[in-house]
């Protein structure tokens, strides 16, 4: 008879892991909606009040995306760090929030309908993908 031991994981590695998935999958998926918008012709041009026409392409989508993935991590490990107890709710709330008034700004840009879906919907694959992969769940 022989004894198997399994390693274990550490908090910090599974911690380390979520994010680094969560982020990743906030990033790919963001990419994905770009795609498809590209192969369906929806052009991405958008023009802010003052500002010149910009074309939103692969690196602005990685950009931002990876900035506002980054972004809830830290706040979530902060969360984690300081009010452990409520860190999961009070995350999950925040990030809520922020997504709808993420969308503020879609409505002062001039673009396309088919570049203001896209980018809407954008914003709500960065959240489902870091609500669903980062916060531990409850044991």
């Amino acid at each position: 008879m022989s004894a198997t031991a399994e390693p274990t994981v550490t908090t910090a590695t599974s911690s380390l892991r979520r994010g680094v998935v969560g982020v990743a999958a906030a990033v790919l998926a963001c990419l994905v909606i770009w795609g498809i918008g590209e192969v369906a012709g929806v052009d991405y041009t958008v023009e802010s009040p003052g500002q010149p026409a910009l074309v939103i392409g692969p690196g602005q989508i990685i950009g931002i995306a990876l900035g506002a993935a980054l972004l809830g991590w830290a706040a979530l490990a902060l969360l984690e760090r300081f009010a452990p107890r409520v860190a999961r709710i009070v995350w999950i709330s925040l990030a809520v929030l922020v997504t709808v008034l993420s969308f503020g700004p879609l409505f002062g840009i001039e673009a396309t309908t088919g570049a203001k879906f896209a980018l809407g919907a954008m914003h709500v694959a960065v959240a489902v993908a870091l609500i669903a992969l980062l916060p531990s769940r409850r044991r």
